[in-house]
């Protein structure tokens, strides 16, 4: 069992050591981890603006943002927090947290992070990194975080491993990771006003929206709807999702059918189900094996497959189409072009 958890983990996480390469087919470069969501999702009333991202600028140049603290009392899991009157030390757990507040212009401001976010664009060189489900309490503390963002994926187990930071007078602040594409947007609004920077969120969401939008406008268009298996974990643990998961979503925006929408969430996948399925496109996000593509396409049994036969097997960006955050239209565009190249190649 702890074999299979440890597979299935860092296949949701997929380590950026790993990078996928060769086999097959693939689809155009575009930029992973999808977090099991949990807990109540927190609320945001209105909160005043400064600055041009709602933030302003210190000496050095370095955005120190103001966060209208009375305005915010629970996180995204719906726990009490009090912000500081101010925030310029910042860690971060859970690369799709990571990345949201690199591209909001934080990077900076970073002074810590998990081992997924080592290779993330935007945070500084040497920083130091740690173990996301065993944090090191005693050298975060002598850090001094002024906020701690966290991914709910760590209290998976029941527990949570940051309670001695906030018992310690720390803001440790939990984003639990999105199952739909609004949430996902509610988490960007969140952070984006937690640091004080709201119109660099509105910025973030705006492009998504344009993107999904041009994305659905195609694939409303789309009849005779090809369907799809997508692979977040490979054999002999294979993993996938139904409904109710944002990947899910981008699959039907871009005018396709997931061969599980009629299941529920995230699922542990047997061969026979798909191979009933008979997928006509196979797509994966595997990116801890040498070759995902040419692994799926070599499968004893699987040359039956009308994806396989067809050759239409391809490897989309596991960052992009498993981190829950604006990124994932980069993985949506993949997604669609992969499926029907003759609609969404121009």
């Amino acid at each position: 069992m702890k074999k299979l958890t440890a597979i299935i983990l860092a296949a949701l996480l997929a380590l950026t050591a790993f990078a996928a390469c060769g086999g097959g087919d693939k689809v155009s470069p575009a930029s992973q981890d999808t977090e099991t969501n949990q807990g109540q999702r927190g609320e945001l009333t209105d909160v005043p603006e400064g600055g041009e991202n709602g933030g302003t600028l210190s000496a050095e140049g370095v955005e120190t943002p103001v966060p209208a603290s009375p305005q915010i009392t629970a996180d995204r899991s719906g726990n009490p927090i009090t912000l500081p009157e101010s925030i310029e030390r910042v860690m971060v757990f859970g690369p799709s947290n990571s990345e949201l507040l690199a591209d909001l212009g934080f990077g900076g401001a970073i002074v810590a992070a998990d081992t997924y976010s080592g290779a993330i664009d935007g945070l500084a060189p040497g920083l130091p990194l740690f173990d996301m489900a065993a944090p090191d309490i005693e050298s975060i503390v002598a850090l001094e975080p002024d906020v701690i963002f966290v991914t709910g994926m760590v209290q998976a187990g029941g527990e949570d491993p940051y309670k001695p930071l906030r018992d310690a007078g720390i803001c440790v602040i939990y984003v639990p990771s999105s199952d739909s594409i609004e949430s996902i947007k509610d988490d960007i609004r969140f952070v984006s006003a937690v640091m004080g920077a709201e119109k660099g969120g509105d910025g973030l969401i705006a492009e998504m929206e344009a993107e999904i939008a041009a994305i659905k406008a195609i694939g409303d268009t789309i009849t005779g709807k090809k369907t799809v298996y997508f692979e977040l974990s490979a054999a002999p643990y294979m993993y996938s999702f139904g409904a109710g998961v944002f990947l899910n979503e981008m699959i039907e925006l871009a005018g396709a059918v997931n061969i599980f929408a009629n299941q529920e969430s995230w699922l542990s996948v047997a061969e026979e189900a798909v191979l009933e399925a008979n997928p006509d496109v196979v797509l994966t996000s595997v990116n801890y094996i040498e070759d995902p593509v040419g692994e799926i396409k070599s499968r004893p049994g699987w040359q039956a497959v009308t994806a396989v036969a067809d050759g239409d097997v391809y490897y989309i960006d596991a960052d992009a189409s498993n981190r829950p955050n604006h990124n994932i239209v980069k993985a949506l565009r993949e997604i669609a072009f992969a499926v029907y190249p003759d609609k969404y190649g121009a």
